[in-house]
C-alpha cells in the first residue's frame, strides 16, 4: 500500500483529532463534563438580626439582607424545598450587648442559638453551621479577647469552647471556628468529646487569610466600624501557601472533620493543594468582597450575571471543593434545579 495524502497527517494530530467534536452541541458538552455543580453542593450563609417579621438590607451586599428569626425559619424552609443541604448563621449583634470580653457569645439565648432552636424545632432537614469567633460580640471586633494591644491565643481558646458547648446545647449541627488561634480545634473537640458530643462535626476554617474581602461581611455583622486595628497577627499571610497545608495539617490532626479555605476566588490554588494533598471535604467561601463585586458589575451591566455567577462557583468544584459557602445559594440552586 503506498502512502498517500489523505494519511500524511500522524495519528493523534489534526484533522485525526478534532477536539471540537465534543463541543459541538450541548448534550455532547454534558456528555464529556468534567465537573459538575448542583444544589448540595452549597451552604447558604445568613445573617440574624433581632425582631420579628424584619428584613433589613445589606448596601454592600446588593440582594441580601438581615433576617429576623422567624424569617431566617423561612429562608431555610426555602433552602430545604430547593435542596441545598446546610445553612451558616451569623448574627447582627445589637451594639449595646458587644463587650470587650464577648459575654453575648456565650448567652444561650443569643440570637445564633435562638436562631437555631427555631429551626429545629421547625423540623427542617437542613444542617445548621455555627461560626465560632468572638468578632460578632466583642466591642473591638477582634475574633479574640485583647489585652493590650495584643490578642490572646490561650484565653480566647478557652472563650470559644465556651461558645461552642453554648452553640451545641442550642442543636448546632456543625461548629466552624474561623478564629485562627492556635489549638483551638483540638481544645473543641476535647470539650466536645468530654460532653458526649460525639457526632458534632467540626468544619474547620483551617486556612482563613488576612484579606480585603471580608468588608462587605463585616458592614453585615456590624464589626465594620468597631474593628480596631486589623486581624494580621492571627489570620494568615496571603503571599503564604506551604503555611495553609501546615495549617490543615494541624486542623485534622486535632479533630476537623472538613475544612475550609477563605476567600475562595482569590486562593483557588489553596482550595486545590489541600484538597489533593490531605483527600478531605475541602470547603471554600464565596465571600462577601466576591459576590459584591461580581454582583456590582452585573448591575452595571458589564459582566452577564448569571453566567458569571455559575462560573465562578463552578471553578471552585474544579479545583477541587467539595462545596461552597455563597450568597448566591438559593438563586443557583432555583437555576439549576429548572435545567
Amino acid at each position: 500500500m503506498t502512502e498517500s495524502s489523505d494519511f500524511a497527517s500522524p495519528r493523534g494530530a489534526y484533522p485525526h483529532v478534532r477536539p471540537r467534536r465534543n463541543r459541538r452541541a450541548a448534550w455532547a458538552r454534558a456528555l464529556v463534563a468534567e465537573t459538575m455543580l448542583s444544589p448540595s453542593d452549597l451552604i447558604w450563609p445568613l445573617f440574624v438580626l433581632e425582631g420579628s417579621g424584619k428584613r433589613e438590607p445589606i448596601p454592600s451586599m446588593p440582594g441580601v439582607e438581615r433576617l429576623s428569626v422567624d424569617l431566617v425559619v423561612d429562608a431555610v424552609r426555602e433552602a430545604a424545598a430547593v435542596g441545598i443541604p446546610a445553612v451558616a448563621l451569623f448574627p447582627y449583634t445589637d451594639p449595646k450587648l458587644r463587650t470587650d470580653d464577648a459575654r453575648e457569645a456565650f448567652n444561650p439565648e443569643n440570637l445564633v442559638c435562638r436562631a437555631t432552636r427555631a429551626i429545629k424545632s421547625a423540623g427542617l432537614d437542613v444542617g445548621v453551621i455555627l461560626d465560632v469567633a468572638l468578632d460578632p460580640y466583642t466591642s473591638h471586633g477582634h475574633d479574640g479577647l485583647v489585652r493590650d494591644g495584643v490578642i490572646l491565643n490561650d484565653e480566647t481558646v478557652a472563650a470559644l469552647v465556651t461558645q461552642s458547648l453554648n452553640q451545641v446545647a442550642a442543636g448546632c449541627d456543625i461548629l466552624a471556628p474561623s478564629d485562627m488561634m492556635d489549638g483551638r480545634i483540638g481544645a473543641i473537640r476535647s470539650a466536645l468529646e468530654a460532653g458526649g458530643h460525639h457526632d458534632t462535626q467540626i468544619m474547620a476554617y483551617a486556612a482563613k487569610y488576612a484579606s480585603a474581602f471580608y468588608g462587605p461581611f463585616r458592614d453585615a455583622v456590624g464589626s465594620s466600624s468597631t474593628l480596631k486595628g486589623d486581624k494580621r497577627t492571627y489570620q494568615m499571610d496571603p503571599a503564604n501557601t506551604d503555611e495553609a497545608l501546615r495549617e490543615v495539617a494541624l486542623d485534622i490532626a486535632e479533630g476537623a472533620d472538613l475544612v475550609m479555605v477563605k476567600p475562595g476566588m482569590p486562593y483557588l490554588d489553596i482550595v486545590r493543594r489541600v484538597s489533593e494533598t490531605f483527600k478531605m471535604p475541602t470547603f471554600a467561601y464565596q465571600v462577601s468582597g466576591e459576590y459584591a463585586m461580581l454582583v456590582a458589575a452585573a448591575e452595571r451591566g458589564w459582566l452577564d450575571g448569571d453566567k458569571a455567577m455559575m462560573e465562578s462557583l463552578l471553578a471552585f468544584k474544579r479545583a477541587g471543593a467539595a462545596g461552597i459557602l455563597t450568597y448566591f445559594a438559593p438563586k443557583v440552586a432555583r437555576m439549576l434545579n429548572s435545567r
